[in-house]
């Protein structure tokens, strides 16, 4: 069985949006934001180098990364860890990343390069008010869609 739950997938998928963490040359950590994190099988999450610069200069010096990714209503998500492998046109991931990403975001962005990510770990993200307030997730969502002035759209619970 691989590291990845339909779960974990799911969050990836309403988050639509992760933060992947690298390490500079001096040590010094790297946050950056990727619109294109998504499992590629049961192993591993892959995303795409659209203008993403020092995250691969990172990653060729160090390929150590975590990504957090988080549905910001449900207040929940996953904490996945493990090591990268920045891929280049020609590769057969590279093209099924390059092919998902014109799918999905449309021709305009360039596919510079698709990082492989092998994971290690993947440990669940949950708000204190889980914790401590004893809330259930449709609560936190109905909360966070009132406070962010988001409109329900009837999909509530595929969310």
């Amino acid at each position: 069985m691989g590291v990845l739950t339909q779960d974990m997938r799911d969050i990836l998928a309403s988050a639509m949006l992760a933060f992947v963490a690298t390490v500079r040359r001096d040590g010094s950590p790297s946050l950056s934001p990727k619109a294109s994190t998504i499992p590629y099988d049961d192993d591993h999450l892959l995303f795409v180098d659209m203008a993403s610069p020092q995250t691969i200069a990172n990653l060729r010096n160090d390929p150590r990364i975590e990504i957090n990714s988080v549905d910001f209503l449900r207040r929940r998500g996953y904490r996945f860890a493990g090591t990268a492998q920045v891929l280049e046109s020609g590769h057969p991931i590279y093209d099924w990343g390059q092919a998902w990403l014109l799918k999905h975001h449309g021709p305009e962005y360039p596919t510079n390069h698709v990082v492989l990510i092998k994971l290690q770990s993947a440990e669940p993200l949950m708000s204190p008010a889980y914790t401590f307030g004893g809330r259930k997730e449709e609560e936190l969502r109905a909360t966070y869609r009132k406070i962010y002035g988001l409109i329900p759209t009837g999909d509530e619970n595929s969310a």
